[in-house]
């Protein structure tokens, strides 16, 4: 019989929620949480399921690969399942991570995903795996995993598979050379199309060409010396009770802060509560993101005009495009509004 391996990560698993994301890699025999519902649906075996906590994977990327790949190294199975994983980034990623490292490891296994379209793992990896488009919330569990499960039921019965979207999955940029039945000659499809083009009639292009949201670079600042400039980061620098309560991955909340009266971030007063990436240097200097010590150096050398009372701050990591946006555009409010010339953002 065809067997399958789950992936999912602490809180699907019933450990725990983000208290509990530092969750170590483990195997377990059998189904657990929404295995269940995959091993019912799913013409396969669900043997084993493996537990990963989505920050361990992100902050111990290649240890956690290599663990969780030995765990599978003396197991038998034909199907690799990872999530489904919704809109959470970090369990997006981890889920195209670990499908990825499979993949490349047992190259007779299938493996399968499911995410969000705004899950940033659907950008990093639907060209690797294949990925379903799933829901934004486990409210969509069932269906997320009947979508993988019936493609995946005609895999293991050698059925014919149709086109990506046919399917229900992101394409992935693979195209075959094909004679469909009953179908006219591409010239003729092409002129087909041109005509309800030109009439103004609906059509559906057989090469699309996926559009991309690119930015204009900015004009240069004319006079940096009357300039007012801001501090912008995605590297999570808050107050040390984070007021406004930013998540650490995933972030839907922004926050602004007050550095008209200091001179530099006090470690203490100051902290990252960024999710991916160490953050022992960043809590012990907060300057090293957001360099309020060294503007104001500049500030004080009159190399530009004026340093805006305010840095902002949000955290990077499984951040969707969508929130993204929307917190540029309510930050974009308050800058413009007290007449800023220019954003330094810094990262990590």
């Amino acid at each position: 019989m065809t067997k399958c391996i789950h992936y999912i990560n602490q809180f699907f698993a019933g450990i725990g929620g983000e208290e509990l994301a530092d969750y170590e890699p483990e195997i377990r025999e059998g189904v657990v949480g929404p295995g269940l519902a995959l091993s019912k649906a799913l013409d396969a075996e669900v043997t084993h399921t493996v537990i990963c906590g989505d920050n361990f994977m992100a902050t111990h990327e290649e240890e956690a690969i290599d663990r969780i790949l030995k765990m599978l190294e003396d197991k038998d199975f034909d199907i690799f399942v990872a999530g489904p994983t919704f809109q959470a980034g970090r369990y997006g990623f981890a889920a195209g991570r670990i499908c990825k490292a499979v993949k490349d490891k047992f190259k007779d296994v299938y493996v399968y995903s499911s995410m969000h379209e705004e899950n940033p793992g659907v950008e990093m990896y639907k060209s690797e795996i294949i990925i379903f488009k799933g829901g934004r919330s486990a409210a969509s569990m069932r269906k997320d995993i009947q979508a993988i499960s019936k493609y995946a039921n005609k895999v293991i019965k050698g059925e014919k598979l149709g086109p990506a979207d046919e399917e229900g999955y992101y394409g992935r940029g693979i195209r075959h050379q094909y004679w469909p039945e009953g179908e006219v000659t591409a010239a003729k499809r092409g002129v087909q199309m041109l005509i309800k083009k030109l009439s103004g009639e609906s059509y559906e292009t057989e090469l699309s060409v996926p559009k991309k949201d690119i930015v204009p670079i900015a004009t240069p600042i004319k006079n940096l010396k009357n300039a007012k400039i801001a501090l912008m980061t995605t590297g999570g620098i808050v107050p040390v009770d984070n007021p406004d309560r930013i998540q650490s991955a995933s972030a839907t909340r922004w926050g602004k802060y007050d550095i008209s009266k200091m001179d530099r971030l006090i470690s203490g007063e100051f902290k990252t509560i960024h999710a991916g990436f160490d953050p022992a240097a960043a809590n012990a200097d907060p300057n090293v993101v957001i360099p309020v010590d060294v503007m104001k150096e500049m500030l004080n050398e009159g190399i530009y005009g004026d340093l805006h009372s305010y840095f902002y701050s949000t955290v990077g990591t499984g951040t969707t495009q969508a929130e993204a946006e929307r917190m540029a555009r309510e930050i974009l409010e308050c800058i413009q509004a007290d007449g800023v010339d220019g954003v330094i953002m810094t990262s990590t």
